[in-house]
C-alpha cells in the first residue's frame, strides 16, 4: 500500500457528516409518503456506512437489499467496465426503490444499476441518494435525486470509501494530496 494515513488530510469531520446525513434523510422523508414502504438498495462496499447512517433517520417502513458492483477495482479511476459480484434482487413490483451509493463520478455503475432495476425488478419508482456527487467527472446522464455533498476532483477515503480496501473504517472523509 503506497498511501500512508499520516499523509491523509481531513476534508469532512464526523460531526459534519452526521449532520448532513440527518438533513438528507429529512429531504428523503419529505419526498415520500411515510405510510408506504421504501426499499433501500445498498451498493456494496463503499456505501455501507452511509447506508447504515441514513437508514436510521428514515421514517417510513424500510426494507434493505444489497448489491455488489464495481468499476474501480483497486484503482483510483474507473476502469470503464462494470464487474458484478452480486446482483441478486427480488422482484420489486410496484415498490418505491432508493439506491444508496457512496459516490457518483462518471455515472457508469449507477447508469447500469438504475436501468437494471427498472427493467428486471419492475419497481414503481427508482431514485438515487449519494453521499458525494462528483459532477466534474460525469460521463453518463446520471443525476442523483438526493446528494449530501458535491466534491471536486479529489480522491477521497473514509466513511466507507477506500483506497485498495483500506480506510473504509474512518469516521471522517479524508484525501491525499
Amino acid at each position: 500500500m503506497e498511501k500512508d494515513i499520516k499523509d491523509l488530510k481531513v476534508l469532512i469531520k464526523p460531526s459534519e457528516l452526521k449532520d448532513r446525513i440527518k438533513t438528507l434523510a429529512d429531504e428523503i422523508n419529505s419526498n415520500y409518503n411515510l405510510d408506504e414502504p421504501l426499499t433501500l438498495i445498498c451498493v456494496l462496499r463503499g456505501a455501507v456506512m452511509f447506508f447504515s447512517e441514513l437508514s436510521k433517520y428514515l421514517k417510513m417502513p424500510v426494507k434493505m437489499e444489497f448489491v455488489s458492483l464495481s468499476s474501480y477495482g483497486d484503482a483510483q479511476k474507473s476502469s470503464g467496465k462494470i464487474k458484478s459480484f452480486n446482483l441478486n434482487l427480488p422482484n420489486m413490483h410496484d415498490e418505491n426503490v432508493l439506491i444508496v451509493e457512496d459516490i457518483v463520478d462518471t455515472g457508469l455503475t449507477l447508469d447500469f444499476l438504475i436501468k437494471f432495476i427498472k427493467m428486471k425488478c419492475s419497481a414503481k419508482d427508482v431514485k438515487l441518494a449519494v453521499l458525494f456527487d462528483k459532477k466534474c467527472a460525469r460521463k453518463y446522464d446520471v443525476i442523483p435525486d438526493f446528494s449530501a455533498f458535491e466534491i471536486d476532483d479529489k480522491f477521497i477515503v473514509g466513511f466507507g470509501l477506500d483506497y485498495c480496501g483500506y480506510y473504509r473504517n474512518l469516521d471522517y472523509i479524508g484525501y491525499f494530496e
